[in-house]
């Protein structure tokens, strides 16, 4: 039995399905997505770290950045979003077009960054409340980051990555320690860790160098699914999660979830362990694929309008 910070996670996430009692897994709907010709082909959503050029600690850079504030979508319903694209589009490109225009933030730089800032480059008005909350937040997590940097890597980001030594699960333990990375919820007396945003950023290196340099991890299969609240929804809308009837009507009257609650721990956890499930029933069919990348593949899925249409619990929270 495999031991470490992303074994955690998945006993962790069975633990919470064993007394879950607003979250239940469907398993014939899970047997059904796992023989679905549509699984995996949802058109694949160009990411802004795709197309980050520069040199490598450049992109390398881009990468922590942009991941550092990959969260807030309980407050994406009040941002300005630009024309056809999602909260998280709109914010990745709007970061991706300032490192263009005025290069690479500098650890000193990130912790300089004040909230008015943050909406100056992401184009916000500040004058929305939740918006106001969030560009506080992402200051937040970009002076952390900067902090951080200067505190252990005397301010260079690749010296992080290489202090993993090619290994995500040691990135994932690296970047944990910074407070608003710590993605640990409590459920029955037990910390349930889920990690999203630290395993997403191996991934995401993985995406931007093909592979190589410092996107080379020897365990990135290891990586669970990063648990949202988007590929919940899916799976949700493709019939595996059952919501007990007053949380699904709350989803549905758009009331938000509280970070932690037993509620969206259970969603979050669920997601973990169907994600695992249908990853088995696709390698018995002789389907090679990693959680990792079947999370893309639903993720993708998340994008299509019959998808979109229907709400998704949302919860303000710096995890996602």
């Amino acid at each position: 039995m495999r031991s470490g910070i992303l074994a955690e996670v998945r006993h962790a996430a069975s633990r919470v399905m064993e007394r879950a009692r607003w979250v239940s897994i469907d398993e014939r709907a899970l047997a059904a997505l796992a023989r679905s010709n549509e699984l995996l082909s949802a058109p694949r959503v160009l990411d802004p770290i795709a197309r980050c050029e520069g040199a490598p600690a450049h992109k390398a850079a881009f990468v922590l950045t942009l991941d550092a504030i990959n969260f807030g979508s309980g407050y994406f319903p009040h941002l300005a979003k630009r024309p056809g694209l999602s909260g998280y589009l709109t914010l990745s490109n709007a970061l991706l077009e300032q490192w263009q225009r005025d290069g690479a933030w500098s650890a000193r730089q990130l912790v300089a960054l004040s909230p008015r800032d943050c909406a100056r480059v992401f184009a916000q008005d500040v004058r929305v409340p939740e918006v106001a909350e969030l560009m506080s937040l992402f200051a937040q997590a970009l002076n952390e980051l900067g902090a951080f940097l200067l505190a252990r890597f005397a301010g260079d980001p690749t010296a992080l990555i290489e202090a993993a030594d090619c290994s995500a699960e040691r990135l994932v333990g690296i970047l944990s320690e910074m407070p608003l990375y710590r993605d640990v919820s409590r459920y029955a007396g037990f910390e349930v860790p889920f990690y999203k945003r630290a395993q997403l950023t191996c991934a995401d290196l993985a995406t931007a160098f093909a592979g190589v340099g410092y996107g080379a991890f020897f365990d990135l299969d290891r990586l669970t699914m990063f648990a949202d609240n988007l590929v919940p929804h899916v799976l949700r809308c493709e019939g595996v999660l059952v919501y007990e009837s007053g949380l699904a009507a709350r989803i549905d009257a758009e009331q938000l979830l509280q970070a932690g609650s037993a509620e969206e721990v259970e969603i979050r956890a669920a997601a973990v362990c169907a994600v695992e499930r249908c990853v088995a029933l696709l390698r018995a069919a002789g389907i090679e694929i990693s959680a990792r990348e079947l999370d893309t593949a639903l993720w993708a899925r998340g994008q299509l309008p019959e998808i979109k249409a229907h709400p998704r619990h949302r919860t303000r929270t710096t995890n996602y």
